[in-house]
C-alpha cells in the first residue's frame, strides 16, 4: 500500500495544481468580464456596432490606441475616464500575473500531466507497468525499444521525474493498489500488465483488483517467495515470475547449453534482425481460415514453430495442415520487420 506521507503529498499536489488551475481561470474570467462590460457599455452609449464596440475596448483597455469620444456627450467621457482608470490596473496586475503563471514550473508541470492524461486516454492494446523499480525500468525500457505503447505507474513521483519524464514514457503517479488509478491507466483497455512492486502484498492486490476489472486481461506478477507464487496464481495473475528461480535457470541452461542461449541472447537484443513472439490471432485477422501451407509466412521470413489453441490445446510443431483459427496464439520467429509486420495486423 502507498505510505501515508506519499498519500499526503499527493493530495498537496492535486491542491496546489487545482489553486494554480483556478487562479489562472479567475483571472482570465476578470478580463473576459472587462472587455464584455466595456463593449456594452460603448455600444449602449455610441449606439456603435458590436465588432467596432469590442475594438473599441480592447485599445482602450489595453493602452494600445484609443479614439476621441464626442465632447458633447458628457455620459460617454465618464464612462470613459472609469473605464481606463479601472481597466489599466485590473488589465496590468492580470497580465502580470498570467505571465507569473504561465512561467512557472508548477503550471508548465500541470498543462503537461493533462496533456499526457488525454494521450492516455486514448490507447487500447496497450501495456500496463506497476512499478517503476529496476525490474519495472527494464520492462518499461524493453517495451519502449520495441515501440510498444505502455503506462507506467509508480507512487515515487522523483522517480517517475528522474526516469519517465525525460524519455518521454506515459506515467501515472500513484497507487497501483487503488483501483481508481488502474482506471486512470484504461487496465479493461489494455493488451497486458505488470506487477513488480516492492512487496509480495501489494503484487497480490494489484493482481486481484486488475482481474476483477478485466477478466481477460493477460497478467504477469513478481514474486519473491513460493507461498506468493501461489497465493498470486489464486488471485488470478496469468504468470508468475521469481527473479530467484528465473535467474538460477537460466544461469542452468547457459552451463548445459550455452550455445542455444547465446542464440536467445541474440534474437532478444533490440537491433537485432531476429525476433521470437506471440502473434493473438483475432476474428478479423486474414491469416482466420487458412493452413499454415496456404499462408506467405515463409516467404515473408516468419516461422511458425507453435500453436496454442484457444481451448489449450497445442500443436508442437505444427503440420503443414493446420489451419488458423480466431483465438490461436502463433509462436512465430523470422526477422524483426517481418514479425513486428504480423503483430500490428
Amino acid at each position: 500500500m502507498m505510505p501515508i506521507a506519499d498519500s499526503h503529498n499527493g493530495r498537496l499536489e492535486t491542491e496546489r495544481t487545482g489553486r494554480l488551475m483556478r487562479r489562472f481561470l479567475i483571472i482570465v474570467g476578470l478580463l473576459l468580464s472587462l472587455t464584455s462590460f466595456g463593449t456594452i457599455g460603448i455600444h449602449l452609449l455610441t449606439e456603435r456596432p458590436w465588432l467596432e464596440s469590442a475594438y473599441l475596448a480592447v485599445i482602450t483597455l489595453t493602452t494600445v490606441g484609443s479614439e476621441d469620444v464626442p465632447h458633447e456627450d458628457p455620459e460617454t467621457m465618464v464612462f470613459v475616464m472609469l473605464y481606463l482608470i479601472s481597466g489599466i490596473s485590473v488589465f496590468t496586475y492580470s497580465a502580470f500575473q498570467i505571465g507569473g503563471i504561465v512561467v512557472n514550473a508548477e503550471f508548465r508541470s500541470l498543462l503537461e500531466k493533462r496533456r499526457m492524461e488525454r494521450h492516455i486516454r486514448t490507447l487500447n492494446d496497450h501495456y500496463v507497468v506497476c512499478g517503476m523499480g529496476r525490474m519495472g525500468t527494464a520492462i518499461c525500457e524493453h517495451l519502449h525499444a520495441r515501440e510498444r505503447d505502455f503506462v507506467v505507474i509508480d507512487a515515487d513521483a522523483a522517480r517517475l521525474e528522474e526516469i519517465a519524464r525525460p524519455r518521454g514514457w506515459l506515467y501515472i503517479h500513484g497507487d497501483a493498489t487503488d483501483d481508481n488509478v488502474l482506471i486512470d491507466a484504461r487496465i479493461a483497455q489494455a493488451s497486458a500488465l505488470a506487477t513488480v512492486l516492492p512487496t509480495d502484498a501489494d503484487n497480490v492486490y494489484v493482481v486481484l483488483s486488475a482481474r476483477m476489472q478485466a477478466v481477460k486481461l493477460q497478467i504477469i506478477a513478481r514474486a519473491n517467495s513460493d507461498d506468493a507464487m501461489k497465493k498470486l496464481e489464486r488471485a488470478g495473475a496469468s504468470r508468475v515470475v521469481s527473479p530467484f528461480s528465473t535467474g538460477a535457470i537460466k544461469m542452468a541452461r547457459f552451463m548445459l547449453t550455452p550455445g542455444m542461449e547465446d542464440f536467445l541472447e541474440i534474437t532478444d537484443t533490440h537491433g537485432s534482425p531476429l525476433e521470437l513472439a506471440d502473434v493473438q490471432i483475432t476474428a478479423d485477422n486474414p491469416l482466420v481460415g487458412k493452413s499454415l501451407d496456404q499462408t506467405d509466412l515463409r516467404q515473408r521470413g516468419v516461422i511458425v514453430i507453435g500453436i496454442r489453441r484457444e481451448n489449450g490445446e497445442r500443436l508442437l510443431p505444427p503440420p503443414p495442415t493446420a489451419v488458423i483459427t480466431s483465438g490461436d496464439s502463433l509462436f512465430v520467429f523470422g526477422s524483426s520487420a517481418a514479425v513486428n509486420e504480423i503483430i500490428e495486423v
